[in-house]
């Protein structure tokens, strides 16, 4: 049943997209900008209900409160397509850095022109790179919130953290606030898996990490409080889905927080 749930929900997901990318397109591209963003929020809304008519997932969202009015960077936790989407509903004027090869794809890269997401050939250096800057500094400037995953792919739940420095640099350079975000959305879409499964969870928005510190320091704590999150979180989730088929990261990584609260009981 769960693999029956998990094709219907693959087709029509997708054939939810194209439809509206085509359908929508006279108003999105002669509509203001911000205005037609609502576009691809109701589409992200109308996923998360396909998810929980069809397969039997639902979410909720911790400490809203923490996002920063006006520009901040959003460091969320990557494993899987759901959260390159599931948070758009919530913010207001979102950006991505993307790799330049997605805005070639039609209809897609045309709406991701039209909102100015940024494409950056991830193999250069140099003069590429401070062009991207530049452009993020120019968004950001007017009040946007740029999206970055700060392990830069997606990681199965449990993984070993893989965090790269490159947030530490934009942190630096941009000098606005960090909001880490902490979830477990692989354990219900998997990565590169057509598998989709029921169940709960919870997505934490964590307070934001204030402009001013020293790069290393900022990464070091970074990945401190969006692990421990993590970690509670995943504990947190398997606890409420109880029936849930777990990765190996995540079985392991399990096993390995109860030695340590054994020992430290």
């Amino acid at each position: 049943m769960i693999a029956l749930r998990s094709v219907l929900f693959n087709t029509i997901f997708y054939v939810n997209l194209i439809v509206r990318m085509i359908v929508l397109s006279p108003y999105y591209f002669v509509a203001r900008r911000q205005d037609a963003y609502r576009i691809p929020k109701n589409w992200a809304l109308s996923s998360h209900w396909l998810m929980e008519k069809i397969v039997g997932t639902t979410f909720e969202i911790e400490g809203m409160e923490n996002l920063p009015d006006g520009g901040y960077i959003l460091a969320p936790k990557h494993q899987s397509f759901w959260d390159t989407y599931a948070l758009l509903p919530w913010l207001k004027d979102p950006v991505y850095i993307l790799k330049r090869e997605l805005m070639w794809i039609p209809l897609f890269g045309w709406y991701a022109k039209k909102q100015r997401m940024i494409p950056i050939n991830r193999g250069a250096r140099g003069k590429v790179m401070v062009e991207a800057l530049r452009r993020t500094k120019e968004e950001l400037a007017s009040g946007r919130q740029l999206i970055i995953y700060p392990e830069g792919t997606r990681r199965p739940p449990g993984a070993e953290p893989l965090y790269k420095y490159g947030i530490a640099r934009m942190y630096r350079d941009l000098q606005l606030p960090v909001v880490p975000v902490a979830m477990h959305p692989g354990l219900f879409w998997p990565r590169r898996s057509t598998m989709r499964y029921p169940g709960h969870f919870k997505v934490r928005i964590l307070p934001p990490i204030l402009p001013g510190m020293d790069p290393d320091a900022f990464f070091a704590h970074l990945i401190e409080v969006t692990e421990k999150a993590s970690d509670e979180l995943l504990v947190d989730t398997v606890e409420r889905n109880p029936n849930l088929p777990l990765p190996p990261t995540a079985t392991r990584r399990l096993a390995e927080l109860q030695k340590v609260n054994a020992a430290t009981a």
